[in-house]
């Protein structure tokens, strides 16, 4: 059973992310094809064609390898300086009068040459308005930005409805409640221990607060918060206290005697040290809000993901030395979807866990990956869709600057002479999406640690 349910985890987090990645590509196509431009294929994943079928001028399909997906726009790239500015028209046979020379001067040359080459063997007659680069630049923000969005709209569309009613697991609070109380004093490092005949009786147990118990004042003071709380037993200089609690609907008054404690700090050094202690744990709840609430949220998730992006490589780096042995794996280490999908089986077959809390790890898995994914994505930087929202916003800022010195149109911004930058940055996010995967068979993090 342990098993079947781990593989229904695997499937369904495969199956939300391969959804997510339709649904991105969607958000390019929609407003592409909106504008009138020409969309010739709409596929998930990459690799052999699994099945597609031609609907109009497009053909929708699937591929083998399910790690992305991607829709072609023809007309991405403008001709080079060296061509015609525009086509010149069409033979007989409906090709394209002007060729984009080729050039063998450099490597990186040859292939924006060869590039443009294969752009422009898509054009048919009648395409000349429909190429992507004749649009406006406001428009071809809202084509490359349409995908990333949809990420994002799916992680906001999957975080308020858990925020709102489970609550956020990412943020606590802990009530004035009491969830367990101890039964002795240990060592900080010994915790997790039985009690021993020779530790000191802890004082919320020997003043006979229980499980259950609300914890109204302390030394005749409201208590509010549980933090509060910890302010006051630390500032309890005389070590003696009255507490009002709530059992059962009923208040009543239970004395420690004490709320300072020799406690060692170590199992290594038993040197006792005076430390405010009751001995009593908390109850936790997941704090819970509407939109504005998840919103917050989400703004606090985007900082922390631009910190994640800044160190990315290194933290590869850090998982291809786990994989050769030189060191452990990082547990806060990003993963791949293999790693996601081995995560989400763990949840799913946990038999201790609640069904609710299973299903909401998974929610919280999807969202997190679409949150991650979206946010990536709009890095200005070529492949990504980033890079062309970058092209298209300096395109509109060179012409507005162009117009205000009454200078002539300087034309379309030619994202091809970055398609260098673009080989370098896919080069390497190829590599370290091969090394994360590697990782996540080879070294896998576990919800067990």
């Amino acid at each position: 059973m342990t098993a079947l349910l781990y593989l229904l985890g695997v499937l369904a987090f495969v199956l939300a992310i391969l959804v997510s990645i339709g649904l991105h590509e969607l958000g390019h196509l929609i407003p592409a094809k909106a504008f009138g431009g020409k969309v010739t294929q709409y596929f998930i994943g990459f690799g052999p064609t699994v099945w597609s079928k031609q609907v109009g001028e497009t053909e929708y399909g699937v591929k083998a390898i399910p790690l992305g997906g991607y829709v072609k726009i023809v007309g991405m790239l403008p001709p080079g300086a060296e061509d015609l500015a525009e086509p010149a028209g069409f033979d007989e046979n409906g090709a394209p009068l002007f060729k984009v020379r080729q050039s063998n001067t450099g490597m990186f040359t040859q292939l924006i040459s060869d590039a443009r080459s294969a752009e422009w063997e898509l054009i048919e007659p009648g395409d000349e308005e429909r190429l992507f680069y004749r649009m406006p630049w406001w428009k071809k923000v809202v084509v490359m930005a349409g995908g990333p969005t949809v990420n994002i709209l799916i992680a906001l569309a999957i975080f308020a409805p858990v925020f709102a009613t489970y609550g956020n697991p990412s943020d606590q609070r802990a009530e004035p409640v009491v969830a367990d109380v101890s039964a002795c004093v240990v060592p900080a490092s010994e915790d997790q221990r039985e009690c021993r005949s020779d530790d000191p009786v802890a004082p919320a147990y020997a003043a006979g607060i229980r499980a259950g118990d609300e914890l109204v004042s302390f030394n005749g003071v409201q208590i509010t918060d549980w933090e509060m709380l910890q302010d006051l037993i630390r500032g309890n200089a005389d070590g003696r206290a009255e507490i009002v609690i709530r059992r059962d609907g009923a208040e009543q008054t239970v004395v420690a005697t004490t709320t300072v404690t020799a406690r060692p700090t170590s199992a290594e050094d038993t040197t006792p040290v005076q430390v405010g202690f009751l001995g009593v744990t908390p109850e936790v709840d997941n704090v819970t809000g509407g939109l504005g609430y998840t919103l917050g949220q989400m703004g606090g998730m985007t900082v922390d993901t631009l910190r994640a992006m800044v160190h990315l490589p290194q933290k590869v780096w850090g998982v291809a030395k786990a994989i050769v042995g030189l060191e452990e794996r990082d547990p806060l280490s990003p993963v791949s979807i293999v790693g996601g999908g081995r995560l989400a089986g763990e949840a799913v077959s946990n038999e201790i866990a609640p069904g609710v809390d299973k299903a909401v790890y998974l929610l919280m898995l999807v969202a997190g990956f679409n949150f991650f994914i979206g946010m990536f994505n709009f890095l200005p930087l070529l492949p990504l869709d980033g890079g062309h929202i970058a092209g298209a916003l300096y395109e509109a800022a060179r012409r507005a600057l162009a117009r205000l010195r009454r200078r002539p149109d300087p034309g379309h911004f030619d994202t091809a002479k970055l398609l260098p930058v673009a080989y370098v940055v896919g080069s390497a996010l190829l590599v370290m999406g091969m090394v994360l995967i590697v990782g996540d068979l080879v070294v896998p993090l576990s919800l067990t640690g």
